[in-house]
């Protein structure tokens, strides 16, 4: 069930106030998100700043549902949970921290990325002990700390943006709390203040002026800071920043392509895992290749966001300082032109098994269906996917082998359109996984689709699912709650507990060699099971990489794709 957000005592800094907060901004925000995108100018009219930060807090509340959620199972060979399991009540601490790593993993843009920096900062604050400091004072120094390293996570910070919308914010925090007011009062004037400050961008910042617009990751940040006085106090903000009554907002000019402004061709985002003297070293290499960049994060992991005309270089950058993954590269051409209604050249569309997986192909392009248990996509939702890519051509990626034949009838329907389609013989998401990794949108069509299916036919896969009954199988005779290990689609381990069961079927699939193992984890399956069998494979197997992610909600237990 949906969080259904509670009034909080106006002086209370908990979870579940954090929670509250979280829900009331996602709502606000889904309901701004095409408004904010159709004033979207600077520092690239692409039309998607709304939506990037919405998908931002999308993700940071779910990282948030999941911590204020039931504690991780055990990862042990036990069918069930011991006494002590149930459900945990989490400190504000735990909130916090959790919300900003969700906003961080899933930050998307450059608003996206300062909106997650903000984040961590008031987490850095109310994650630690308040000492002799009140809600309220505890706040307006979180919002300080939030403006502080939003500017310092900006190569180039500029005025007349979201981050002059913090400053504004955090100083009317600061002064409400000397006041001595409660936590809800500095949220209160946080909010005026970030309302009267989003008033006056077009008077600081040209582009803006000439557009006859405020600033769109401000009117974001508004609509963030509006949830957060309405979860403290229980009373709804008397407007929504973008809708003409608290901001007179003008229509704004036609946005035009990064290259007619004379600005980069390409805006890439990643996750890195790195050190911080490599991230200090990164910063100085990416500020030579591009512009709007910005690296947020910490304790390891970093978020890094940077448009450049060489998508590649700043890749590269990244791994020479650490491990970049989730790469995102978009071509800021293709995005207006897919806000236009105009068809882009090339386009993947990919049906995942769950809600994580879906949003990691989205995060590298690709338009995606979820495939839910014992709903398979037909050929009248694959036709509206392929058509919603808006593409000349599409690359389809059918998951499994269930969904072919609706896959090759979608594609029979839609080439009359015109549109030039090729289906991968994908039976995995994993090896959808590796055919999305090879996609070439910029080569010839069949070159694309070649390399696609040789990445895809390389790719061994297993999924690990629990038996729902006595039955016969080609590895022998399962009983009701038995873990499977399926390779290629048999059945090729029968065992009592998901680690010792995975384990078994790496042993088996990487007997016959590979080079990287990708692993996919449900939703309830914790990430000490991960651990374990990177480094089960690190011990075995010393030339193999290992790469972990999120199936999320709807996706098995365990994938495994060994290439």
């Amino acid at each position: 069930m949906p969080h259904e957000p509670q009034p909080q005592h106006p002086d209370e800094l908990d979870a579940e106030a954090v929670r509250t907060w979280s829900s009331l901004a996602v709502a606000a925000l889904g309901r701004a998100r095409e408004d904010i995108d159709a004033i979207n100018v600077y520092p690239v009219a692409d039309a998607d700043t709304g939506t990037n930060l919405y998908l931002t807090a999308e993700s940071a509340d779910r990282a948030l549902a999941e911590a204020l959620g039931a504690a991780p199972a055990d990862v042990s060979e036990t069918t069930g949970p011991g006494p002590d399991a149930g459900p945990r009540t989490p400190s504000l601490s735990q909130a916090v921290r959790a919300y900003a790593h969700g906003a961080l993993i899933g930050a998307r843009g450059n608003s996206g990325t300062i909106l997650a920096q903000l984040l961590r900062g008031v987490a850095d604050v109310l994650g630690d002990e308040p000492g002799d400091r009140g809600p309220g004072r505890l706040l307006a120094h979180a919002l300080t700390r939030a403006a502080d390293e939003a500017y310092r996570a900006v190569a180039h910070p500029v005025e007349g943006t979201m981050l002059t919308v913090a400053a504004a914010a955090a100083r009317a925090g600061e002064a409400a709390g000397a006041a001595a007011g409660t936590a809800a009062d500095v949220a209160r004037a946080a909010y005026d203040a970030a309302r009267a400050a989003l008033a006056d961008t077009p008077g600081q910042l040209a582009e803006l002026g000439r557009a006859g617009v405020v600033d769109a990751g401000g009117c974001g940040l508004v609509a963030v800071l509006g949830a957060l006085w309405q979860a403290l106090s229980g009373q709804e903000p008397a407007a929504e920043a973008v809708r003409g009554r608290a901001v007179p907002v003008p229509q704004p000019q036609q946005p035009c392509d990064a290259e007619e402004q004379g600005g980069p061709a390409y805006e890439v985002i990643y996750l890195l895992e790195a050190a911080e003297p490599a991230v200090a070293e990164l910063r100085e290499h990416l500020d030579g290749l591009g512009d709007s960049l910005v690296v947020v994060g910490g304790d390891g992991l970093w978020n890094v966001h940077v448009h450049v005309d060489d998508p590649g270089a700043a890749v590269e950058a990244g791994v020479t300082a650490g491990r970049p993954y989730r790469i995102r590269i978009t071509h800021f051409g293709d995005e207006r032109r897919r806000t236009r209604g105009e068809r882009v050249q090339r386009a993947v569309v990919a049906v995942v098994p769950g809600e994580g997986l879906a949003g990691l192909c989205g995060e590298a392009g690709a338009t995606t269906v979820l495939a839910r248990p014992g709903e398979a996509p037909d050929a009248a939702v694959l036709v509206d996917a392929i058509r919603r890519a808006h593409a000349r051509e599409v690359v389809l990626l059918p998951g499994g082998a269930d969904q072919r034949a609706a896959a090759a009838a979608a594609a029979e329907r839609v080439r009359a359109d015109g549109v030039r389609v090729a289906v991968i013989p994908t039976r995995s998401a994993v090896q959808g996984l590796a055919a999305l990794a090879v996609h070439d949108p910029d080569g010839s069509f069949d070159e694309d689709v070649v390399a696609m299916t040789a990445a895809a036919g390389a790719t061994r896969y297993a999924e690990l699912a629990v038996a729902e009954r006595q039955s016969f199988t080609s590895a022998g005779i399962c009983q009701a709650g038995d873990v499977l290990g399926l390779i290629d689609g048999d059945v090729a381990v029968i065992g009592s507990g998901l680690t010792a069961t995975a384990e078994a079927v790496l042993e088996r699939m990487l007997g016959s060699g590979g080079e990287l193992v990708t692993l996919v984890l449900g939703p309830e399956v914790p990430d000490a099971l991960a651990e374990r069998l990177e480094a089960y494979v690190q011990h075995g197997h010393l030339a193999v990489d290992t790469v972990t992610y999120r199936g999320g909600r709807y996706s098995a237990p365990l994938l495994i794709g060994v290439e």
